[in-house]
């Protein structure tokens, strides 16, 4: 689950400068490649604090409850982050930026950008690190 969040992490890097100032269309399949392995990376938390796979599965894709349930198995995020989380589940951006020409709400990009690499960072940091000092 790692591998495949930090490919998708790669993806939306490479995307990012590919958007077009004053086209938000253009910027969506960066948003979608940013939004996906964050939820990849708060996947591999959970289930690396034990959490089961059906148990995931069933949070479909609800960023917020994914972090609270990360931040209740001990993942130490940023407030800031978290509020984040929050309003990519509350505006439903992960849906939006698939399906909707022209979202009337979403993330600033260096928003997105920021939580993307301290998802990444922390969650890498307890995934790899041995099981006896990281848990």
């Amino acid at each position: 689950m790692l591998a495949l969040a930090d490919e998708y992490r790669r993806a939306a890097e490479a995307l990012l400068p590919t958007g077009r100032r004053g086209s938000p269309l253009s910027r969506a399949p960066y948003r979608l490649l940013a939004i996906h392995p964050i939820e990849l990376y708060l996947n591999a938390y959970l289930l690396a604090a034990g959490h089961s796979p059906a148990t995931v599965r069933r949070l479909q894709h609800d960023l917020g409850s994914r972090a609270a349930h990360a931040v209740g198995a001990t993942l130490v995020l940023r407030k800031r982050m978290l509020a984040h989380i929050g309003r990519l589940s509350e505006r439903r951006e992960y849906l939006s930026t698939r399906y909707d020409c022209a979202p009337a709400e979403t993330s600033e990009l260096n928003r997105l950008a920021a939580s993307l690499r301290e998802d990444a960072e922390k969650v890498s940091d307890y995934a790899r690190a041995p099981a006896t000092a990281a848990r």
